[in-house]
């Protein structure tokens, strides 16, 4: 197609859009994936990611884009690393009073595989990025077709201000696949592309506001869309929207699965309505049994807590050295959402959990020392279902994260404890916008991106393979031991080697949050800049995300 912007490779999409541009970190400057190269897997010069910074009608803009066909648009550590820095950049001249508008053009499949908790860890700091951002200017999002936008960066795209996108385009959480591999043929046929098309592409995603515009496939096109988002600062607040989806999910019936139809006439007539908290309280006797619901019991002194929403619970604690709210989410075998009954985030999870959040801003934002946050992590994956899909579960997943990451920035230490294990996009949604993270020594924990089973069937290889490769890789692997490598616990209690919340264990774990809000205080920390700046980091985990942000402090203004 003559001047087609779907057709065009991620290059060629940036250099369309920028009157002017400036790559910064170009394939020169050989910044490649150390972590592929040890998997066999040849890389690419610029980790198929390319920056530039220009102007867009006399506005200054940084463009970044994703290059589908290579790997998948997935994010690992270095492609991650580009992104975050350059969105550091633009945040500090928006700061400065010189504004940059950033535009994302979204072609991936999400988190890379073959780095896994790299590409969580990078998506949840491009997200944290936007959240910080958009106090300043809109964060335009473009999602042209081929790959789409998947996975984690579909969390992400919820995350921006305003999504455009063309008709050939997907945008969706789990891919048709993964959820079929998890969840059975029955809830989801990956080889009906119709079914896939339905539910997930661009003109059933303006249907369900996921998306904002649709425009034709023309760079003409687009970059007017583009123009317009920033002259009128466009900004739907999708992040933002707890309260329209919770009063929306009540209205509908969720046992079962829901037709387009009648999905689409629902949400054409919804007006949000106020939607009460959840109310939690003593019980007399356990209401759910989970590592996750053990240890909010433990942090908060209430005994058998009950709350009015199955599987979210949140309460004010005492128990350390200054008074805190604790959060967890927890199994429900009689959920009437049938894909949220083992401990899941799901689409309630996610917009409660935002709804509690923004209530404790609200109730902080004008006190001078801000409440920390505590998360109990024990969470085993989002929710993978057709109703999740269809009503879009990333956007439930992008408000828990958004809310998190606005405490964070405005001040309050935010503690995530990993307890039980740490999956995918519920981790991104449920721990990973923590200030600081702290661990149990346990074998039970699991922290990855994907069962092995489905991460098997998404990157053509054995399950046997993965487990060989994790030995030279440790971001792919699922233990909470080779997670400390990457430098992202604060903490790790080596001494605690089960799960239980004994007294014994419950002290050790006060003690070490205590300790993690008073470094939090003390360095006035409200970004995630820690994690890859600490020693660990420095010295093994993120050795490749500070060359790379070197790399792009000396060339910013070069």
């Amino acid at each position: 197609m003559k001047n087609s912007f779907v057709e065009l490779n991620a290059r060629d999409r940036v250099n369309a859009l920028l009157d002017n541009g400036h790559e910064l970190i170009d394939p020169f400057d050989q910044l490649i994936a150390p972590s592929l190269l040890a998997q066999g897997i040849v890389p690419e010069s610029d980790d198929g990611i390319v920056v530039s910074r220009g102007t867009i009608a006399g506005k200054q803009a940084l463009v970044i884009a994703m290059e589908g066909k290579f790997q998948g648009g997935g994010i690992g550590e270095v492609s991650g690393a580009k992104i975050v820095s350059a969105l550091e950049h633009a945040l500090e001249e928006n700061k400065k009073g010189n504004e940059i508008f950033p535009i994302i053009v979204l072609d991936t499949g999400g988190v890379r595989l073959q780095e896994a908790n790299y590409g969580l860890l990078s998506i949840s700091e491009i997200g944290n990025m936007i959240i910080a951002l958009k106090e300043y200017v809109p964060v335009i999002g473009l999602v042209p077709g081929r790959v789409g936008s998947f996975g984690g960066m579909s969390i992400t795209s919820a995350l921006m201000s305003y999504l455009i996108a063309t008709k050939k385009a997907r945008v969706g959480l789990n891919g048709p696949e993964v959820i079929e591999q998890e969840a059975g043929v029955r809830e989801f046929d990956s080889s009906d592309k119709d079914l896939i098309w339905n539910t997930l592409g661009s003109r059933q995603r303006v249907e369900s506001k996921i998306i904002d515009e649709l425009v034709t496939d023309s760079v003409e096109s687009i970059k007017e869309a583009v123009v317009a988002a920033i002259n009128e600062r466009k900004d739907t607040h999708r992040s933002e929207s707890s309260e329209f989806y919770l009063s929306l999910l009540d209205s509908l019936d969720l046992s079962k699965p829901m037709t387009i139809a009648e999905y689409n006439e629902a949400i054409a007539k919804h007006q949000a309505t106020p939607v009460e908290l959840p109310t939690v309280s003593e019980g007399d006797k356990p209401a759910a049994a989970s590592v996750g619901y053990e240890w909010f019991e433990a942090l908060t002194d209430m005994k058998n807590p009950t709350s009015s929403v199955g599987t979210v619970y949140y309460g004010e604690s005492d128990k350390f050295a200054e008074d805190a709210i604790v959060t967890s989410i927890v199994p429900d075998p009689k959920n009437p959402m049938y894909r949220v009954r083992n401990g899941e985030v799901g689409l309630v999870e996610g917009f409660r959990m935002g709804q509690i959040l923004n209530h404790v801003y609200e109730e902080d934002k004008d006190k001078v020392i801000k409440r920390p946050i505590v998360i109990v992590i024990d969470v085993p994956s989002q929710a993978y279902g057709y109703n999740e899909e269809l009503i879009g579960i990333h956007v439930a997943l992008a408000n828990s994260a958004a809310a998190y990451a606005k405490l964070r920035q405005a001040g309050h230490p935010v503690i995530g404890l990993i307890a039980g294990n740490a999956i995918s996009g519920a981790f991104l949604a449920h721990g990973l916008q923590s200030s600081r993270l702290i661990a149990l020594n346990s074998k039970e924990i699991t922290v990855q991106a994907m069962s092995k089973a489905s991460a098997a069937r998404v990157t053509k290889r054995t399950i046997a393979e993965i487990e060989a490769a994790a030995d030279k890789v440790p971001a792919i692997a699922y233990d909470i031991n080779n997670y400390t490598k990457l430098g992202a616990i604060h903490c790790f209690l080596e001494d605690i080697t089960d799960q239980k919340a004994s007294e014994k264990n419950v002290n050790e774990v006060i003690k070490a949050i205590n300790a993690a809000i008073s470094d939090v205080r003390e360095k006035n920390d409200t970004m995630l800049t820690a994690r890859y700046t600490n020693e660990t980091a420095k010295k093994m985990g993120r050795v490749e995300t500070n060359k790379v942000r070197a790399k792009m402090a000396e060339e910013w203004n070069a």
